[in-house]
């Protein structure tokens, strides 16, 4: 599926709408010869999280707190300038603002139960630890009686 065709998917059945997409095209830096002083291969994405309709309440404040530091007056942007192509680097950032999307609306992870050692185990651990040090004990005081 290409970048240019219908609506970006983030995850399962919610996907941005192009009409919410901003793009701008500039000319990219490095390599790439006489081709890169003339064309505009290089892409910024920007998506107004702030505005959107396209994702559920909850996903959007979840998004909107966790890329805070990203954001430019509730506008996440997204550069690719990684290929020559202006149609591969639109691919890029359409699929890593996806990706950042779906990071920052995916639900938090599920709180730790602490789990208790079982018994054995700790007795067993104990048992070995003291197996050691008469073992090293014994070892020392064979030492002083050879010399």
């Amino acid at each position: 599926m290409s970048a240019m065709a219908g609506p970006h998917v983030i995850r399962g059945s919610v996907s941005l709408p192009e009409a919410e997409l901003q793009w701008r095209f500039s000319r990219s830096s490095g390599p790439g010869g006489q081709h890169v002083n003339t064309s505009d291969t290089s892409v910024e994405l920007r998506f107004d999280l702030a505005a959107t309709e396209a994702l559920p309440e909850v996903w959007k404040q979840r998004a909107l707190e966790r890329l805070a530091g990203r954001l430019v007056d509730g506008v996440v942007t997204v550069r690719s300038s990684e290929h020559r192509s202006q149609w591969r680097n639109r691919e890029a950032a359409a699929v890593r603002l996806a990706a950042l999307l779906a990071e920052a609306t995916a639900p938090p992870p599920k709180p730790r139960r602490p789990t208790r050692v079982p018994r054995g185990i700790n007795e067993r651990r104990l048992r070995e630890k003291k197996q050691r040090s008469d073992t090293k004990r014994g070892r020392s005081r064979s030492s002083r009686d050879w010399h």
